[in-house]
């Protein structure tokens, strides 16, 4: 990756794309949305994750953010990166999903 893509300074905020896999619309569906949703505000109460403003689009997010004194806001990134993309693949095996048979092969890694 590009040095001009990382994070240098944990007292600024940075402008942040987080996109989908190929870009595929994963953010149509209700429950994926509040995965993400509730993974902000869980990263917000208790990593130490400070949003100055955010849009969820169908295949990507927009995060304005920072990190608070003494937190890595690249680490915070890797484990709502983590968590949310395993948490919505186990939602797309599980529950009700007309686009499960493409979909998960795709999402593989």
């Amino acid at each position: 990756m590009s040095e001009k893509y990382k994070i240098h300074d944990n007292s600024k905020a940075y402008f942040i794309t987080m996109t989908t896999v190929g870009w595929v619309d994963i953010f149509t569906r209700k429950n994926h949305k509040l995965t993400i949703v509730n993974s902000l505000e869980y990263c917000q109460k208790h990593k130490g994750l400070v949003i100055f403003g955010w849009v969820l689009m169908h295949s990507h997010l927009h995060l304005l953010c920072k990190a608070d004194e003494g937190f890595s806001l690249s680490d915070i990134l890797r484990d709502f990166k983590k968590f949310t993309s395993k948490e919505i693949v186990r939602q797309i095996q599980e529950e009700p999903e007309s686009r499960r048979e493409w979909i998960l092969p795709f999402l593989k890694h």
